[in-house]
């Protein structure tokens, strides 16, 4: 099954008088897009600024794994565990494991884009764990070239990247001009979001700013022609324990 929801009907959202402005794939109850949490995925924005910088005032988490993915500029970042601020570069992932509770405050530097997405672990243990704090550099994640296809491991094998959130691997892939096939575990549900180009998903057209989710399939072909930048999230079709969403939700 392959279930695409179009940038158009993705919940919305925006900071500080639309300086900051949001596509959410995977939003809150309240923010009214298509797509509720599902597997140990809580929430999944796409947030960017159009002209200047523009911060996030500082606000607390408790619990769930905070990941923000710098797709475009840079962002500044504060938090009370560090009590200092840090600035990441395209290509840089921060990870805030928020536990017993964290406070924060981000910068989204001027003509900037960034993922942040929350991954939802147990809970039930997370909440007992004091809050810790990762940054990762572009360069920490390592890169293959196969056939016409890169592939960049941002969570698995050969990355640095831990999480308590089960079974998460993130990839983003650029596809050039030709067919593939992407093969997928019938146990994972595969979250895509199209950052660039546009193709053929088993003859279905997504375009940039389109979510994908698949479930129950074995691959999937994809027919580009033109360079196609994919960012994907496998995760468990149902982790072995309760989520926040299946808890609370």
């Amino acid at each position: 099954m392959i279930n695409i929801i179009k940038k158009e009907f993705q919940a919305k959202g925006s900071f500080n008088h639309g300086e900051i402005l949001e596509n959410k794939p995977i939003g809150f109850p309240q923010d009214g897009g298509d797509t509720q949490p599902y597997s140990n995925l809580f929430y999944w924005a796409h947030a960017w600024t159009s002209g200047k910088s523009s911060t996030i005032g500082l606000h607390p988490h408790q619990g769930f794994e905070i990941c923000s993915f710098v797709l475009k500029g840079f962002i500044n970042h504060f938090d009370t565990k560090l009590n200092s601020w840090i600035r990441l570069e395209e290509g840089d992932v921060q990870i805030i494991r928020s536990g017993k509770g964290i406070s924060h405050s981000e910068e989204i530097g001027e003509n900037s884009e960034i993922f942040q997405i929350w991954f939802d672990p147990d809970i039930s243990k997370t909440l007992h764990n004091d809050a810790t704090y990762d940054d990762y550099k572009l360069s920490d994640f390592p890169m293959t070239e196969i056939g016409n296809y890169k592939k960049k491991i941002i969570k698995g094998f050969g990355s640095p990247i831990k999480l308590f959130s089960e079974k998460i691997n993130i990839n983003e892939y650029i596809f050039s001009n030709g067919i593939y096939e992407h093969k997928l575990d019938l146990d994972l549900v595969s979250s895509m979001f199209i950052l660039e180009g546009e193709a053929l998903f088993n003859e279905s057209l997504i375009s940039k700013g389109d979510f994908v989710i698949i479930e129950n399939e074995e691959l999937i072909k994809i027919k580009s022609t033109e360079n196609i930048k994919v960012f994907e999230i496998t995760s468990p079709k149902k982790p072995t324990y309760p989520t926040y969403f299946q808890r609370f939700g």
